[in-house]
């Protein structure tokens, strides 16, 4: 697929990073220059860097992998839950949850009691409860379902994690790390490249900037699918034609019928 075009890295203001007053150092090789007291991204950096991501993320779906979209912030919320389905993927978009993959057991018994509460109400258990039960199951699952809602079908840890604010979603990164699981994120002038794996320097906060990441991230994913598509198709044909050869290969022609004057006599 195409690269991320510079035009469109600066329509959306990605080059705008914090001010110089709020920087981390670790950032400064990102760091085109600096312009009324804000710090300005090397774009440059940033294509080639999303480029790398890009392509990691691509041959990860086309391996059948799971990517895990974070952004908490409000800019991002509705941005993230978009593009994650859109392509088929699982997010966070709400609070993280400590322990969401480094206790993932946990997690995942969260998820089986929301599969429960919701059974409950169509079953006909709420009938044997009292309204005052029945009050305090629908209160702990909408708060299951807003925390846990794009990681119901995600059985296993992801095989990535994609984050918008890489500072804010601190405790993410952290657990990721911790399980070895690749970090990919965007990284603001503010915040610390070394915790992440493939670093798209670029501002976070802005909503066109976030939405052209996730987007494109989400884009990598699908191209990543349809490779992985063509090649089962592809797989499946070879094996039809290898059948068939193997068929026409192995029927021999029909020996000639026994006339049953020529049927040796039975003793």
């Amino acid at each position: 697929m195409a690269g991320i075009a510079l035009k469109d890295l600066l329509e959306a203001g990605v080059h705008f990073g914090h001010q110089t007053k709020r920087w981390n150092p670790k950032m400064k090789e990102y760091i085109f220059g600096e312009r009324n007291g804000i710090y300005i991204i090397d774009l440059g950096r940033t294509v080639t860097l999303f480029r790398d991501a890009e392509e990691f993320i691509t041959n990860l779906a086309a391996d059948g992998r799971t990517i895990l979209f974070v952004g908490t912030k409000r800019q991002a919320k509705d941005v993230i839950s978009e593009e994650a389905l859109r392509c088929g993927m699982f997010y966070v978009n709400e609070r993280w949850l400590g322990g969401l993959l480094t206790n993932f057991a946990t997690i995942q018994r969260s998820l089986g009691r929301l599969r429960d509460i919701e059974t409950m109400a169509t079953d006909g258990r709420y009938d044997t409860l009292s309204k005052k039960e029945i009050s305090r199951n629908e209160k702990e699952r909408r708060k299951l379902q807003k925390n846990l809602e794009g990681i119901r079908g995600m059985t296993r840890l992801p095989d990535a994690v994609f984050v918008v604010d890489t500072r804010k979603e601190k405790i993410a990164v952290d657990e990721a790390r911790k399980l070895k699981i690749p970090v990919l994120g965007i990284v603001d002038t503010n915040c610390d490249p070394d915790e992440v794996d493939f670093v798209i320097p670029g501002n976070d906060d802005a909503l066109r900037a976030i939405r052209l990441f996730a987007s494109r991230i989400a884009d990598a994913v699908i191209a990543g699918r349809g490779m992985k598509e063509s090649a089962e198709v592809e797989s499946t044909r070879e094996a039809i034609d290898d059948g068939s050869s193997e068929d026409r290969g192995a029927r021999p022609g029909r020996p000639a019928r026994r006339s049953r004057e020529a049927a040796p006599a039975s003793a």
